[in-house]
This record gives structure tokens, C-alpha cells and sequence, in this order.
């Protein structure tokens, strides 16, 4: 009975799949001594198991992506530079900043110098060796007065990048900074062989996971398994192949039908018909996600702060989420802090639909007779279009004329998205307050949709960010969210729980609710069971 014994061992270890090990022990005669426990536990049920051809149906993409990673905005090739590429740090399921290509990293006391240790086993696909030149290097491409990168706001405040000796970097920054390590793990800041420039970035050589085969915009994205991959016993799969699939029902029956493994986005309205169906997990998580309806304050009348907050009171915050949500969310309050963020300011009044505040601020602006465009696709967020037509319906009961202007799916994020006065978006949000202030709402932020300036706001976010003591940073952020709720120009009508959905044939642990599909790793991170 000892090759039973190291056949069970090796199930248990994930080390073969159960169907190997129902194989081997049916072809030895000893199927009627194995315990069907065995074969039904947990523990074996969770084991990583390798193999296969994982095939994944995206929202999020357009025929105009790249993959230069300073420009990447949709999440289909954000998922796909996290499949090829790696970061200093990763962000886990708790969202907590652990190392990845950074071995360990420490801070000066004023968290202004921080020197992080790589890795010595890391090449990259082309197998050249990964040393600090490469990162130097790739954080550089996101600094500067010339850079186009959306990661320029939050790389602005390094100051110098040196190396010291080939494994070692260390960062000075304008002022301190405690959450430093998770700027570090944006994945617009993947590290690339140093020199990689323009079309080069198109070749996806990275770190990570898998080797990009073929890639088309908007369409596809084929990888092979990385056998040099740093981290053990990962990726699981052999292959992974990521599909664009704009429409949420084209997505829902290619995975009902098996075309594909796992999608995002799904819809609300039907999301429980997807718990009920045979072969389908129905995945809903609370993360920082949340839907914004940028005005753009370069354009009159939303330069005007009684124009902005008459149409934040005419958003009915609860019928969105019964109706667009469909209970999967709660409302927002017009900041961008999520609950579940140890600074969110909770003792901020929640912003009600109120008719009457809402003519009060347009009288005063001189604007009762004023029709408001807003625009729509459903590329924004599932019901992006349903929603602005309940917030159109809202503000007729105020008086209030908006007109919804549909937009094509298609380059929406190009042609419309701080292109035109008031449109919807989503933002995933940041795992921290100084990150998401950074990145969307200060002056210098490459990703400011409402071009909005406020000296106060700006030097609280800088003077939060060097705060060690936790009281007076919360009070710091508290206030920023106030500033950003009565005077920014990013109405927040909701917060939206990730709905998604995956074949019972993956296996997965504890996702991350960060980004999208499992913090963007799910390639990485999740198997098909045995």
C-alpha cells in the first residue's frame, strides 16, 4: 500500500490533479481502498492545481489601447500589463503592500529616503537579469515635465532615484510619505528593461507570469506560461488568452456556453439569475469601486460651485442604487474615500436628493433655464445610460433640465472622457487616500477629469502625506474629503460592489477586490480544479 500512500501525498500536495490520481489508483486496483473523503475535501478541492488554457471575456477595452503602461486606462490592458509585467510591490487581497520584485524595503525616519532591496532571481522574458538600472529607469519614465504618463501626479514628488550596487534602489522624496510602497505597486509603474521606448512596449517584455504570443487592441491577448517565472509554483495555467467582449450580454453567454472561464462587469439586473445558474460562481465584492460624473471646470457654467452643487442635490443617491445597482453598492457622498478606508469620513453629513437646494443653488447661479448635457455609454459602467436618464428624470422634478446625450461604446474614454463638459465614468479607486486624491483630484494630477484647482485641498493632501501621527493625518483627510464634497466637481453618486462571474471550474482563494479581477492577477493567481 506505500504507492497508495505517496499517491494520496501527492494529491494532497497539489503536486498531480485528482483526476491523475483517480487514474493511477484505478489502473493499480486500488480505487476501493482510497477514502472517498479523500477525494471530496477541502483541502484537495483548494489545492493549486497546473494546466490548462485559461480564456477570459473583458469589458474595458478598445481598439486604441497600448500597452505603453503610462497610458494605460481601460482594464483590459491594465489585466494584460499585470500578466506580462511585475511591480516593486503587490498589493494582496487584504490590501496590504507586499514585496514582489522588492525583496524587503525600509524608510528614514521622516519617511523621505526609502530604500528597497530586489530580488536576485528575477529575469525578464528576453532573459536579460532584472537589476536597479531597470527601475530606475522605469519609474524615470513617469517623471519629468514632458512625460504623458497618467502615473506623473503620484511620481512627481520623487525627487532623485539612485542605485546602490546592482540590488539595491533608493528613492528621496520632496516630502515624507508612509504610504510610499503603494505608489510602488501601481501598475502603471511595471518595471521594463531599461531603454524600452515606443513601440517596444507593444512587445510586453516583462517579469512577469506569462510571455506575451500575440496581442491585438481590443480584441485579444494571447500568453504561454513564463518558465522562468520568479515566484514559486506559479502561474498555474499554460496558457492564457484575454478576450475583449464590450457587451455584457455577448460576455454572459459566452460564459454560460463555456467560450470563456471568467468575466467581469456583470450586470446587475441579472447578476442573481448568474448566482442561480448551473456551472457558474457568482463573485460580489466590496472594494473601492466606485461611479463619478465628472464636469469639467474649464467650461461654463461649471466653473461656477452653486452650478456643481445644484446638480449633486438632484441625484437621487438610493433609486440609483435599487435601480442601477440593484443593492449591490451604497450610495456615495460626493469624495471619493471609500468605507472600508481607515480615513473615511464618516461624520460627513450623507448627501440627500433635495429639489429645493437644488433650485436654490441654480437660482443663485442665474441658471434655472439652463439645459445640462450629459454623456453616456455603457461603456462608463454597466447602466451608465439608465442612470443618467434617472438623474434626468430627478431634476425635472426640481425644474431642472438636463439633456442625456448617447455616446458610442467605442472610444468613449478618447472622445468624450475629459472631453466633454459633464459625462459619466468609474474609477476602481486606491488602496489608500493619498493615492486616489493623487491621482484624480489634485491640481497636478494627470487624471484631474475636472481640470478643478484648489490651492487648500492641494497643500492638505502634501501635508497629509508627510503626517506620521495617525490623528492628525485622519483629520487631514477627513477635511480634504469635505473640500472635494461641497466645492470639487465630481458629483459621487455610488459605490459599487464588483460583480463578476467565473466557470465552477476555477478554483481561486480570497480575491482581491483592488482592481478588477483579482487585483488584475487573476491569470496569475487562480487554477482549474481537478
Amino acid at each position: 500500500m506505500s504507492k497508495l500512500k505517496e499517491l494520496e501525498n501527492l494529491l494532497t500536495d497539489g503536486k498531480i490533479t485528482r483526476r491523475t490520481f483517480i487514474a493511477r489508483v484505478s489502473a493499480m486496483g486500488l480505487m476501493a481502498a482510497v477514502s472517498p473523503a479523500l477525494l471530496n475535501s477541502k483541502a484537495v478541492a483548494a489545492t493549486p492545481q497546473k494546466g490548462g488554457k485559461l480564456i477570459m471575456g473583458s469589458a474595458g477595452g478598445s481598439t486604441t489601447d497600448s500597452l505603453e503602461p503610462g497610458t494605460l486606462s481601460h482594464t483590459m490592458p491594465q489585466c494584460i500589463s499585470e500578466t506580462i509585467r511585475s511591480e516593486l510591490v503587490e498589493v494582496n487581497n487584504k490590501g496590504e503592500a507586499i514585496p514582489e520584485l522588492a525583496e524587503s524595503w525600509e524608510a528614514s525616519p521622516d519617511a523621505v529616503k526609502w530604500t528597497f532591496k530586489l530580488r536576485k532571481d528575477v529575469e525578464f522574458h528576453n532573459g536579460k537579469t532584472l537589476d536597479a538600472e531597470d527601475v530606475i529607469y522605469s519609474f524615470n519614465e513617469h517623471r519629468g515635465p514632458d512625460t504623458k504618463s497618467a502615473a506623473k501626479g503620484i511620481a512627481e514628488p520623487i525627487t532623485d532615484i539612485k542605485a546602490d550596487g546592482k540590488n539595491i534602489v533608493v528613492f528621496t522624496l520632496k516630502e515624507g510619505n508612509a504610504d510610499f510602497p503603494y505608489i510602488a505597486s501601481d501598475y502603471h509603474i511595471p518595471v521594463v528593461p531599461k531603454g524600452t521606448k515606443g513601440k517596444e512596449y507593444e512587445k510586453g517584455i516583462g517579469t512577469g507570469p506569462f510571455v506575451l504570443q500575440s496581442w491585438e487592441p481590443g480584441v485579444r491577448f494571447l500568453g504561454q506560461r513564463n518558465p522562468n517565472y520568479f515566484k514559486s509554483g506559479r502561474p498555474y495555467f499554460d496558457e492564457v488568452e484575454i478576450l475583449g467582449i464590450t457587451d455584457v450580454n455577448a460576455r454572459t453567454n459566452a460564459l454560460k456556453t463555456g467560450q470563456i472561464h471568467v468575466m467581469n462587469r456583470c450586470e446587475p439586473k441579472t447578476f442573481h439569475l448568474l448566482e442561480r445558474a448551473p456551472g457558474v460562481q457568482a463573485l460580489k465584492l466590496e472594494g473601492a469601486r466606485h461611479y463619478t460624473i465628472p464636469m469639467l471646470t474649464t467650461i461654463k457654467p461649471y466653473d461656477n460651485n452653486d452650478v456643481r452643487l445644484a446638480l449633486k442635490y438632484v441625484i437621487d443617491r438610493e433609486q440609483m442604487v435599487k435601480q442601477i445597482l440593484r443593492g449591490y453598492g451604497y450610495p456615495g457622498n460626493d469624495h471619493p474615500i471609500p468605507r472600508i478606508n481607515p480615513y473615511y469620513a464618516s461624520e460627513l453629513p450623507q448627501r440627500e436628493f433635495d429639489p429645493e437646494k437644488a433650485k436654490f443653488h441654480l437660482k443663485k447661479a442665474g441658471m434655472l433655464d439652463h439645459e445640462f448635457k450629459l454623456h453616456a455609454a455603457d461603456a462608463a459602467f454597466p447602466g451608465a445610460v439608465d442612470a443618467s436618464v434617472l438623474i434626468q428624470e430627478s431634476a425635472a422634478k426640481a425644474g431642472i433640465k438636463i439633456k442625456v446625450v448617447r455616446e458610442p461604446d467605442d472610444g468613449y474614454w478618447e472622445s468624450v472622457w475629459i472631453k466633454k463638459e459633464w459625462c459619466q465614468c468609474y474609477w476602481s479607486g486606491r488602496a489608500t487616500a493619498d493615492w486616489m486624491f493623487s491621482t484624480a483630484y489634485t491640481e497636478d494630477a494627470n487624471w484631474n477629469d475636472t481640470l478643478w484647482k484648489h490651492d487648500k485641498f492641494n497643500q492638505l493632501v502634501k501635508t497629509a502625506r508627510a503626517e506620521l501621527d495617525q490623528k492628525k493625518r485622519r483629520d487631514m483627510y477627513v477635511e480634504c474629503q469635505r473640500i472635494v464634497r461641497d466645492e470639487g466637481a465630481t458629483p459621487i453618486p455610488v459605490f459599487a460592489m464588483q460583480l463578476s462571474a467565473a466557470s465552477d471550474k476555477m478554483g481561486f482563494e480570497n480575491p482581491a477586490a483592488n482592481w478588477e479581477f483579482d487585483g488584475l492577477r487573476l491569470a496569475e493567481r487562480w487554477w482549474f480544479k481537478a
